[in-house]
C-alpha cells in the first residue's frame, strides 16, 4: 500500500508541477491525535511542514521526532496579546481559555482531565505577523477555543490558503469558547467552504457512566472540519493554488472528486496538459480501483 501511494504522489505532482513544494502550516501540532492529514505528502517529500506549540512537553516531542521537511517553533498563535497557558491535567486540554467547570460536569472524566495543573504566561503572536511563514496552502488548526483569534489575526497570510482542517465544538469546553456556527461565518468570510468531516467526536452524558467512561451515545462536542476554498468560484484561485488544492485532496483526504476537479480547471487555463484530466484518472484507476464506492 505504501509503495502505491508513493507511486501516486510521484505520478501527481510530475502531472502538475507545482513551483515550490506544498506549505503546511500546523497550529496546535501536539501529536497525541495520531498521525496528521498530510503525513502522506511529508514522508513523500511533496510538503514542508512549520507546527507551533507552546506546551513544553509537546514540543519538545515533536523536535525529537522530526524530519528534514519539518520546522518546529514554541510560539502560542492568537491575537498578539499577553495570555496564559493554562496547562491541564489531560495534555490535550491546553487552552489559553479557562475550562469551564459546569461544562465538564457533563461528561464523564472531564472535570478531572480539565482540571489546571499549572499556568504559563505566554505572549501570542498574530499569524500575519510570524516572518517564518512565507505561504500557506493548507492550515491544520487545534487549540482548545484559540482557533477563531488566529483567524482573524491571519487574513493576510491566508489570503492564499486553499485548506484549512480545524477543530470546532459544539458545546463550548471553555468559557467563551467560540462554537462550530462562529467558526464557519469566519471561514466563509475568507472564501472557504465546509468540505468534509475528518472526525467526529461524541461523548457520553453524565451522570451515566459505564465501564468505559470514554464510551458515547450521540452528544456531539467536537469536531474535525476540513475547509477548502470554494472551487464553485475556480476563477478567483490562481493556478498554483489550484495545483496545490489537488494535491492536498488527493493526498490528505482522499477527495479524489475535488481533485480532478482542480486538474480539469488547470487544463482549461493550459496550465497542465491538455490531456492531464485522462492521465489523472488513469493514475487513479492504476492505484484506487475503487473511490467512493464505484469505479472510475
Amino acid at each position: 500500500m505504501h509503495g502505491a501511494s508513493r507511486r501516486n504522489d510521484d505520478g501527481l505532482s510530475a502531472l502538475l508541477q507545482p513551483a515550490r513544494s506544498t506549505a503546511v502550516v500546523d497550529i496546535g501540532a501536539n501529536p497525541i491525535d495520531g498521525d496528521p492529514p498530510y503525513k502522506p505528502m511529508l514522508q513523500s517529500g511533496l510538503c514542508r511542514v512549520t507546527g507551533f506549540d507552546p506546551h513544553p512537553q509537546a514540543l519538545a516531542q515533536l523536535q525529537a521526532c522530526k524530519g528534514a521537511f519539518e520546522t518546529y517553533l514554541p510560539y502560542a498563535v492568537g491575537d498578539g496579546g499577553s495570555h496564559t497557558l493554562n496547562i491541564c491535567r489531560g495534555i490535550g486540554f491546553a487552552s489559553l481559555l479557562q475550562p469551564e467547570p459546569k461544562t465538564l460536569t457533563h461528561f464523564p472524566n472531564f472535570t478531572e482531565l480539565g482540571r489546571v495543573v499549572d499556568r504559563l504566561p505566554l505572549d501570542t503572536r498574530r499569524l500575519d505577523d510570524i516572518a517564518e511563514i512565507e505561504h500557506i496552502d493548507l492550515l491544520k488548526i487545534d487549540i482548545q477555543g484559540g482557533e477563531l483569534s488566529v483567524f482573524r489575526n491571519g487574513r493576510s497570510k491566508l489570503a492564499k490558503a486553499v485548506a484549512i482542517q480545524t477543530e470546532v465544538s459544539f458545546v463550548p469546553l471553555y468559557e467563551k469558547q467560540p462554537v462550530f456556527g462562529d467558526i464557519d461565518l469566519e471561514l466563509r468570510s475568507l472564501g472557504f467552504i465546509p468540505h468534509m468531516f475528518v472526525a467526529i467526536n461524541k461523548k457520553m452524558i453524565a451522570p451515566m457512566m459505564g465501564p468505559n467512561p470514554a464510551a458515547a451515545f450521540n452528544q456531539l462536542v467536537e469536531a474535525d472540519v476540513v475547509y477548502v476554498r470554494d472551487f464553485i468560484q475556480a476563477e478567483a484561485m490562481d493556478s498554483e493554488q489550484l495545483k496545490h488544492l489537488a494535491l492536498i485532496a488527493h493526498h490528505c483526504y482522499a477527495s479524489f472528486d475535488l481533485a480532478l476537479n482542480c486538474v480539469h480547471h488547470l487544463a482549461s487555463r493550459g496550465a497542465v496538459a491538455p490531456d492531464a484530466k485522462n492521465r489523472y484518472v488513469a493514475l487513479l484507476q492504476a492505484n484506487r480501483p475503487k473511490v467512493a464506492g464505484g469505479r472510475l
